[in-house]
């Protein structure tokens, strides 16, 4: 799929929503939700031909890395300027590809990439440097760009660099420059499966395209948790309820500061340990146990930014320190902002760690796709720095490096010049809790954790700001404040067949189309024909896709395994009233007979009711007795016949 949004800004925003009566999120949210789907954005109309022309083409590439072969110099900067800007990396060219070109082109050919084959170069030399360049293991993508010249026929060149491509399953792209007949070339080419441009640009932003249908097909095949690993600690979700009910008491719906690194502590992550005083004497007492350095922080319900008050007082290295910095900080706060509350001041270490950078984790609720996790760079000048990217929860470890890296903070994170990279899996680590919080916590509506500083030796959150929903008693089902529904974690399970042996149970996952595949291929034809009414003899790749890749929110297919292979799988997806759905089951052949099919199909039935639908249907040969004898034994029952199947249906209420 390929998206061309309009309301990119705040006016296009509110003619978008006075002309739909919609609500409008914001963009980068929406540009998230694409991504996350495994769609292209676009934002022109030619760039939404140029995606739709290159994704048609069907090649894939394994990486990223472009080169550019091209007879015009001029054109080939162009190209190269263009890569730039659309974070297109350009191949580095082996020495044995230079060796090989060396040997076939001029003596003043450019000797890197872009290859320049100089202007006068004849159809063999495009064919030559074409086959060279795809033959390269560094290259992932070939642009060949033709600038039009006396000497050379524009669709030999073309014929010579469809030849040049068509052992290779690597994606090839041309732009034909100001082709005087530009009709024959181009059918050349596309004959071949060579999208043509008219531009380098054009070129340039369509493999950008191609690159990025790539990355987000990856995002696509994740499948986070809500919770942690079964050997990780579960969050203490006891006490995050009872301090939005504290909250919620006091008519509140910002935390305070003491609050809300206290909810962060109860989902384990890293937080210094932070003591409210309320008085001088309390605050000595606090800095003697605590240890000298410490930071002194206002506390109060009404200040958010405390430094903008002069509520922060650093490295307080002494007990007259403390005394002075509590005295004059409660007196400037007081003179700034004297309709605050202010409960005193809240003491914590002095963190101090070599090469630390700070960052920000946050997150904020859309109006449309609900939750949205943040980061980005940190500190008091965020707003200046505007330097953040957005990701959909859940999110897992690879999905949070994937949203960090979309950021410019993180190549100061990933290290340069003497100073040593910050630890990213720790920083990670904080992102993947944030997103479990998100998850477990409806009733969460926004968060800073700013700054987080991020080191060599880990990652810790300084300073935190939370606000709460004290309003909603009631919640929808499971998961339902979410635009994405979670890996259901809660569905795995050991269960024993009727012989004694322990097969796991659980969701099915987007990688598994092997093994789906390889469990269709190992099923008998009369099991193939059961399951699917009728012959098949293999899956196609879209079928694949929508066995294994799934919205559990409306649908689930559970799976169980023997020796890390399918052994049975069944599933059910929404009716088209939304409110019942059809199950579907299939044991492998050799282990029929064992219990394995009512097994998964009482637990489709409790993951259907729990998913609020109120009965599951399923369609049935009439000859497949014994698929009738267990839904039977499960409590369906027959609801009609139509031809040689009988429709089942189980109430779930």
């Amino acid at each position: 799929m390929v998206a061309l949004k309009v309301g990119r800004y705040a006016s296009g925003s509110r003619a978008a929503s006075s002309h739909t009566g919609a609500l409008v999120g914001s963009d980068a949210v929406f540009d998230a939700a694409l991504r996350r789907a495994g769609s292209v954005r676009v934002r022109t109309y030619t760039q939404l031909f140029a995606a739709a022309r290159v994704l048609a083409a069907g090649r894939q590439p394994q990486g990223e890395r472009l080169a550019i072969v091209t007879n015009g110099g001029g054109p080939g900067v162009m190209a190269a300027d263009s890569a730039s800007e659309c974070g297109v990396p350009l191949a580095q060219l082996s020495d044995q590809t230079i060796a090989l070109l060396d040997a076939k082109l001029p003596p003043q050919w450019s000797r890197g990439n872009p290859l320049d084959i100089i202007g006068d170069a004849p159809p063999a030399r495009f064919g030559a440097a074409s086959a060279a360049a795809l033959a390269d293991p560094a290259v992932d993508a070939l642009l060949v760009m033709y600038s039009p010249v006396a000497v050379t026929d524009p669709e030999a060149a073309a014929q010579a660099v469809a030849e040049a491509a068509r052992g290779s399953r690597k994606p090839v792209l041309a732009a034909w420059l100001g082709d005087i007949n530009p009709n024959a070339s181009r059918r050349m080419l596309e004959s071949h499966g060579i999208p043509n441009f008219y531009t380098p640009e054009n070129a340039i932003e369509a493999f950008s395209f191609l690159c990025a249908y790539r990355r987000n097909q990856a995002q696509l095949l994740q499948a986070p948790p809500a919770a942690a690993q079964l050997d990780e600690r579960a969050p203490d979700l006891g006490a995050a309820e009872a301090i939005r009910a504290r909250a919620r008491a006091e008519r509140r719906t910002l935390l305070t500061e003491h609050e809300s690194k206290a909810l962060l502590a109860a989902f384990h992550l890293p937080v210094p340990r932070s003591v409210p005083v309320s008085s001088k004497d309390e605050a000595l007492q606090a800095a003697q146990a605590m240890g000298y350095p410490v930071v002194m922080k206002i506390h109060s319900p009404d200040i958010t930014h405390k430094s903008d008050v002069g509520g922060v007082r650093l490295d307080l290295q002494s007990s007259a320190m403390v005394g002075a910095a509590y005295d004059d900080m409660l007196r400037q706060v007081r003179s700034l902002r004297p309709q605050a509350r202010i409960e005193g001041a809240l003491l914590q270490p002095m963190l101090r760690f070599p090469h630390a950078r700070e960052v920000l984790v946050g997150v904020a609720t859309d109006a449309v796709f609900g939750p949205v996790i943040s980061f980005g760079a940190g500190g008091v000048a965020v707003e200046a720095l505007r330097d953040t990217a957005v990701a959909l929860p859940p999110l897992n470890a690879p999905l949070a490096q994937e949203l960090m890296q979309r950021t410019r903070v993180h190549r100061l994170l990933a290290g340069y010049r003497d100073v040593p990279a910050a630890d990213l899996d720790a920083l990670g680590a904080i992102v993947v809790g944030v997103s479990r919080m998100v998850c477990a916590l409806p009733w969460l509506l926004e968060m800073d954790l700013n700054p987080v500083l991020a080191h060599p030796g880990g990652a810790v959150i300084v300073d935190a700001r939370v606000v709460v929903d004290i309003e909603r008693r009631e919640f929808a089902p499971r998961y339902g404040h979410m635009a994405i529904h979670p890996y259901p974690r809660e569905l795995e399970a050991e269960v024993h067949t009727r012989d004694g042996r322990a097969v796991r149970v659980r969701p099915i996952r987007p990688e598994d189309a092997g093994r789906e595949m390889r469990f269709f291929a190992g099923l008998s034809e009369r099991s193939r024909y059961q399951r699917f009414m009728q012959y098949l003899s293999t899956l196609s790749e879209r079928m694949l896709a929508r066995f294994t890749q799934l919205d559990y929110d409306r649908e689930l297919a559970l799976v169980a395994l023997w020796e890390d292979e399918f052994i049975a799988v069944g599933r059910y997806a929404p009716n088209e009233d939304g409110v019942t759905a059809e199950f579907a089951l299939t044991v492998a052949d050799a282990w029929q007979g064992k219990g394995l099919g009512r097994v998964l199909l009482e637990r489709l039935c409790d993951a259907a009711r729990a998913a609020g639908y109120r009965a599951l249907y399923g369609q049935i040969l009439h000859a497949n007795r014994d698929m009738l004898e267990l839904a039977a034994h499960v409590g369906f029952t027959e609801h009609s016949q139509e031809g040689d199947t009988v429709t089942v249906v189980r109430p779930l209420t």
